[in-house]
């Protein structure tokens, strides 16, 4: 299976890149590298979609149109980027596999995913083919740098667990060959095999770098009101994908940043109901520590377990919206400084228990938080009739 067609015969050698020339000058300096552009080739539902990516990008569509899935095409890519294993990435390969996919003569099939992202290294696409059925497995990944392929691999040798990698080094032999496992993605490999003595070897670690950057730092986040009520304990951990947890980094946010947590204050005022204060953690003799809403000096504050399901999920969603990736359970870049990386979320049910009033204060939120260039969202709503008469919010109209 060959990322730009329905399948590859087994034996078929990976492509070599074209001989390109060395990159130009960077963009801009200090550009943040952003995913722009997600493709599903063949993936579930989704035949052939380009799904264009902005600052803060909304999915909109019925039910079924595919809105979930798309963010999973998001996320895999993400953890494959991360140096995530196939099976972590893609739990139930099967699943992702589309109804309409028929297998080939070895009695294979899969699916396609893609992005592309944009950066100092200029426009870098990431296609990528995997093999679901009979076995999971990686048989296809391309990486092109402005239109020039500098990394092609392609399943060789059925019976091995590897596929052979090819990319450009100029020199005499022009082409560096290598074996890779079929399990990971091989861009987030190449500084493992590439030297970068060469203009050519360096642009290929650029371009891999900058899908590496992108990619990784995106932080999926489902907040869980009924695992957000009971105390827990106090530490310096980061916020996981549920929320569960909100109250020990409520715990550690409230003394680290005064600003940001006045931020909090405020949004927590406009999207909860009663005269809303402040938000502070109280801490029990065991260590434990719960959430609350002040409600003014003479006011008794309200436990945070107290408040509804759209409450807590617009708390949590707030809270995620105003921190980082030092707060937030992600796994950005350790040798990039934060002023070149910039963090992504990835929000299924952006909307799910909110009212519109609330649905549409976090989006203004985020606007403000996106516009600083640290930040970046994409998520899924049921219903977007809200956001296009708001200034900075890109709607994705997904159809069935």
């Amino acid at each position: 299976m060959d990322p730009h067609a329905s399948a590859a015969p087994a034996g078929a050698p990976a492509a070599a890149p074209a001989v390109v020339p060395p990159a130009a000058a960077p963009i801009a300096p200090g550009v943040r590298p952003a995913v722009t552009e997600l493709r599903l080739s063949a993936f579930k539902s989704h035949r052939g979609a380009v799904l264009p990516l902005a600052p803060l990008t909304l999915f909109a569509g019925a039910s079924g149109s595919g809105k979930s899935s798309a963010l999973q095409a998001y996320e895999a890519l993400a953890r494959l980027a991360a140096g995530r294993g196939l099976v972590h990435a893609f739990p139930d390969p099967g699943g992702c596999v589309p109804e309409w996919a028929k297998p080939d003569r070895q009695g294979r099939r899969g699916f396609r995913i893609g992005c592309t992202v944009r950066g100092p290294a200029g426009e870098v696409r990431l296609d990528l083919a995997v093999q679901a059925e009979p076995d999971l497995r990686i048989v296809g990944e391309r990486l092109t740098c402005d239109g020039d392929v500098v990394l092609a691999t392609a399943l060789r040798e059925p019976r091995r667990r590897t596929v052979e990698a090819a990319w450009h080094t100029s020199g005499a032999d022009r082409v560096t060959r290598a074996a890779l496992p079929d399990d990971r993605l091989g861009t987030p490999l190449l500084p493992l095999h590439v030297a970068g003595r060469t203009a050519a070897q360096l642009r290929v670690l650029a371009a891999a770098e900058q899908v590496v950057m992108a990619l990784r730092s995106a932080f999926a986040c489902d907040p869980r009101p009924e695992r957000m009520r009971a105390p827990v304990p106090a530490g310096s951990g980061r916020l996981r994908r549920g929320c569960d947890n909100l109250a020990e980094v409520l715990h550690r946010t409230r003394s680290e940043c005064a600003r940001r947590h006045a931020r909090l204050t405020a949004a927590a005022r406009a999207g909860c109901a009663g005269d809303v204060a402040d938000v502070r953690v109280e801490q029990a003799p065991d260590g434990a520590v719960r959430a609350l809403l002040g409600r003014g000096a003479t006011a008794v504050p309200t436990p945070v377990g107290r408040l509804g399901e759209g409450e807590l999920r617009y708390l949590a969603l707030a809270l995620v919206l105003l921190t980082g990736p030092g707060v937030l359970a992600v796994d950005q870049v350790a040798e990039v400084p934060d002023a070149y990386q910039s963090l992504t979320v990835v929000a299924d049910g952006f909307d799910r228990c909110l009212h519109p009033s609330q649905t549409r204060e976090l989006a203004l939120l985020a606007v403000e938080m996106c516009a600083r260039g640290h930040i970046r969202l994409v998520g899924a709503v049921s219903d977007a009739s809200w956001a296009r008469s708001v200034a900075g919010v890109s709607v994705v109209d997904l159809v069935r």
